[in-house]
């Protein structure tokens, strides 16, 4: 039964789609935006958010939980020394997914995954 299960399996195996959704991750927190479909930037801002209040936290154990996400220690202080702060005072909802025009190739539908 499917009851209870809130995530996009987005045809992927386990270990693809957690690596597709960290690099996501990785992606939006070093640049500020990424595109890609609306079903992965859906799933991504869910990791995000989660990311950013592991950030502010602030607390080792919570930089540990985001490395293990991130492996990247640069990433991993930025999201820590920019973001985190920056949205101390917010309780949630750090993203946003705006619509873009259908993909010409194949006429997926595509979002810009951002900060809000």
């Amino acid at each position: 039964m499917w009851h209870r299960k809130g995530f996009r399996k987005l045809n992927r195996d386990p270990k693809h789609r957690k690596m597709m959704l960290n690099n996501l991750a990785k992606e939006l927190i070093d640049h500020g935006k990424v595109d890609t479909t609306v079903a992965r930037a859906k799933e991504s801002a869910r990791l995000v958010d989660h990311l950013i209040t592991l950030a502010k936290r602030n607390t080792l154990h919570a930089r540990r939980q985001a490395f293990a996400v991130l492996q990247d220690p640069k990433l991993t202080d930025k999201l820590f020394a920019e973001l985190g702060p920056k949205y101390m005072a917010r309780s949630g909802g750090y993203t946003r997914v705006l619509k873009l025009p259908p993909r010409p190739g194949d006429g997926a539908e595509l979002a810009r995954l951002t900060w809000v």
